[in-house]
């Protein structure tokens, strides 16, 4: 009888965001441009010294569109940008930007590996991380060294032995511009090697290159988001339910469609987006010719009503890793779908545990404890199949050297290692004994974290970024037929980006990294797109952040009533004495290309009026722009506004174009530049003011009362403010950059009261 194998499939899944603002071009951030540059060639490459170990890699086909963007010279990315510009034509804000963010790298692995770049982290560490007190002790030749080295740290290990690269790196520091340019003209070259390494690697039999949705979706929420309750009973869901199952299959179609013409083969295997799955998710899968999919073992553990616990050595009882160490066959829902259930645990190891170990130890305990964990199928005579499934990119900046001595190590005792064969998912269905296959009729939906979707749906930052969702999609739905094909296809484009899984990643409780407010932006800027995509205005929520508690702007109350001439002229301080004022706090999204136009905004009321003055960061923009002020009156204890009120005002060339006020949802205004009552004033000057009756809000700072004394109407007791400037019919900036400025309505004594 011939002895029982253990095969190891080790899939490494490679995944960045989709970056690119398709209207303006722009990539946000650089992390498609650092890791394909560091990662993505390297871990392809590594397996030409080890022939007979196989494994799968899956790419997303939105990574490998920017990639292909990158190549072609077409991706501009702000970080890029400043790390190509001489130092001396640095601007003040472009050096506080370098500062800012050139050194967001591995402290230990990747700056700490360069004496010089360390030096010049440690000098902007002891100044308390601080760009502007930082930027005062950096001269030209420091942001020179810094522009280079920030750039190679990110470099494989492969591109590090070419001997161009190798003399760079042994100057060590003082380096030109010349220096400058051949670190970033190298670095498209070395980008342009990526896809080329799988695709012949892919021929040679050595890989097998799966997929993942196209915008890497949660396709089970993007099917119904009431999946998000049934993975998780009793989980607070969005307002509204998002059910396209179409959107699912497209994503899902583009990105077998893109691996065929990029890659030359269609792929038979699919990594669903963060390993989340459901039964509507396979029938999907199966319908358009997918042989196989992978997910967690929480999931088949939730589907079969068992647990996987390991006792000494990592090892379960025999039941339990028969079930989990197959290959199984899902059929049901007039589907079937070949199911890989990862091993939490192994992966888990080598993403957060192997890389503080000796990288000898960490192999070696890795092939142990991979041999332990199948033993009790082995020794019942079966075949073993042992998935280990990870990123092939984030873990590796916290190993010496990327990792390499210690995946060398590990390749090597896997293809030397008795028994045990490291095989492609489709080389082990092949292989798989068809009495060997567990049998699946019904799925629980959920993902790779904790065998649920609670990441992506369920806190209230991912709830609402579901309901702006659904009223893009179905703004979509309405306005499409009417639309162009370009203007269509621009539309589904920017929705399609908007499904992916990484905006709510960082929404929510569970992540939070040093770009959420550019995440945020990204994402709401891509809604407002699919807007502005179809000749429409956003709506004015996407002008403000859908993540909170970052912002730390100061805010004052109204104290006094005012009376202030409305004349834009800023020097008239003492008429805006006891004003609410709200300033803002430009620390809360500082990014390169995050534009602040508005500085501080006051507002308050007398006896029939309410104010607003808006202060610009600086002179009044030069470019063409619409302000929004957004006014709503409401009672006690209400659930919505009494009333609501739109002032819009076109700005041309610094002046005034044309105004109007008017209830959002009449489409007749109460007053415009050409029918303008008497007290309404709009005025833009140095700064930007006005004044509207407060009737026209249903609002008074006197109750009325009837004459029993009760109250005839519901009164309102307070307004709320928010103020935007839009640049082509896209939100720019605003403030409060979250919530409202609120006013009592209260007699000039009580408003005094609210000062002590």
């Amino acid at each position: 009888m011939p002895m029982p194998v253990l095969r190891v499939i080790v899939l490494w899944h490679q995944h960045q965001p989709f970056y690119k603002d398709l209207v303006t071009g722009e990539y946000r951030l650089p992390w498609v441009r650092l890791h394909a540059l560091k990662d993505y060639y390297g871990m392809v490459k590594l397996l030409d010294e080890f022939p007979n170990v196989h494994q799968t890699f899956n790419l997303v086909p939105s990574l490998i569109t920017q990639i292909q963007d990158y190549v072609a010279g077409t991706a501009q990315d702000p970080f890029l940008q400043v790390a190509t510009k001489p130092a001396r034509d640095l601007t003040p804000d472009e050096r506080r930007f370098a500062l800012q963010y050139l050194f967001q790298a591995n402290p230990v692995n990747m700056i700490g590996r360069y004496p010089r770049y360390q030096q010049l982290w440690e000098r902007f560490r002891a100044t308390g991380d601080s760009p502007e007190r930082a930027d005062k002790y950096f001269q030209p030749q420091d942001f020179t060294d810094l522009q280079v080295l920030s750039q190679i740290a990110w470099f494989d290990e492969f591109f590090l032995d070419d001997p161009e690269v190798a003399a760079l790196i042994k100057k060590g520091h003082g380096y030109s511009l010349d220096d400058q340019e051949f670190v970033i003209a190298r670095e498209r070259e070395l980008l342009g090697k990526v896809l080329p390494t799988h695709a012949q690697a892919s021929q040679r039999g050595g890989i097998e290159i799966s997929t993942s949705p196209f915008y890497h979706p949660i396709l089970p929420l993007l099917c119904d988001t009431n999946q998000g309750g049934v993975s998780t009973p009793g989980l607070l869901l969005p307002q509204n339910r998002f059910r396209h199952p179409e959107d699912a299959r497209e994503q899902l179609q583009r990105g077998l469609d893109l691996h065929q013409k990029v890659f030359g083969v269609r792929p038979t295997g699919v990594w669903p987006s963060e390993g989340s799955v459901s039964e509507d998710v396979l029938g999907l899968a199966h319908s358009l010719g997918v042989k196989w999919m992978a997910t967690d073992e929480g999931v088949l553990g939730r589907s079969l009503g068992v647990f996987f616990s390991r006792g000494a050595e990592g090892r379960m009882d025999s039941s339990l890793a028969e079930k989990l160490y197959t290959i199984h066959r899902y059929e049901g829902n007039k589907s079937t779908m070949h199911m890989v259930f990862r091993d939490h645990t192994i992966s888990d190891l080598v993403g957060f545990v192997y890389s503080s170990m000796p990288a000898h130890d960490a192999a070696t305990h890795l092939i142990n404890n991979i041999r332990n964990a199948a033993q009790p199928v082995l020794d019942k005579g079966r075949d073993a199949v042992v998935p280990v499934i990870l990123d092939g990119e984030n873990a590796w900046e916290y190993y010496p050297q990327s990792g390499r001595e210690f995946l060398r190590r590990f390749y090597d005792a896997l293809q030397r290692e008795p028994g045990m064969e490291a095989v492609t998912v489709a080389e082990a269905i092949a292989r798989h004994k068809d009495k060997d296959f567990g049998q699946l009729t019904t799925l629980v939906p959920g993902s790779w974290i904790n065998a649920n979707f609670n990441v992506w749906i369920g806190a209230p930052e991912d709830n609402r970024a579901w309901d702006y969702l659904y009223h893009a999609r179905n703004f979509y739905t309405q306005a499409a037929p009417a639309a162009s094909e370009a203007q269509r296809t621009l539309a589904f484009e920017e929705l399609l980006i908007a499904e992916g899984s990484d905006w709510n990643w960082w929404y929510g409780p569970e992540h939070h990294s040093a770009n959420d407010r550019e995440f945020d932006e990204l994402y709401r800027k891509h809604l407002s797109n699919v807007y502005q995509a179809l000749g429409a205005s956003p709506p004015d929520y996407l002008a403000q952040p859908i993540i909170g508690g970052a912002a730390r702007p100061s805010f004052t109350p109204q104290t006094a009533y005012i009376r202030p001439k409305v004349t834009g002229d800023m020097i008239r301080y003492f008429e805006w004495m006891g004003a609410a004022v709200y300033t803002a706090d430009r620390r809360s999204g500082s990014m390169h290309g995050k534009r602040f136009l508005l500085d501080s905004v006051y507002a308050g009321i007398d006896e029939d009026h309410v104010y607003g003055r808006l202060d610009f960061a600086g002179k009044v923009p030069e470019m063409d722009f619409e302000l929004v002020i957004n006014l709503e009156s409401w009672a006690a204890e209400a659930v919505r506004p009494r009333r609501a009120l739109r002032l819009e005002v076109d700005v041309r060339e610094r002046r005034v174009q044309r105004w109007k006020v008017g209830a959002p949802e009449e489409s007749d205004p109460i007053a415009d530049l050409n029918n303008s009552a008497g007290e309404v004033k709009i005025a833009l000057s140095r700064n930007f003011e006005f004044r509207l009756p407060l009737d026209w809000l249903l609002a008074k700072p006197v109750l009325s009362t009837n004459p029993s004394g009760k109250t005839a109407v519901p009164v309102a007791t307070r307004l709320r403010l928010r103020f935007s400037l839009w640049h082509n019919h896209l939100p720019v900036d605003a403030l409060p950059l979250e919530g409202w400025i609120e006013l009592p309505l209260l007699s000039e004594e009580n408003l005094a009261a609210l000062a002590f």
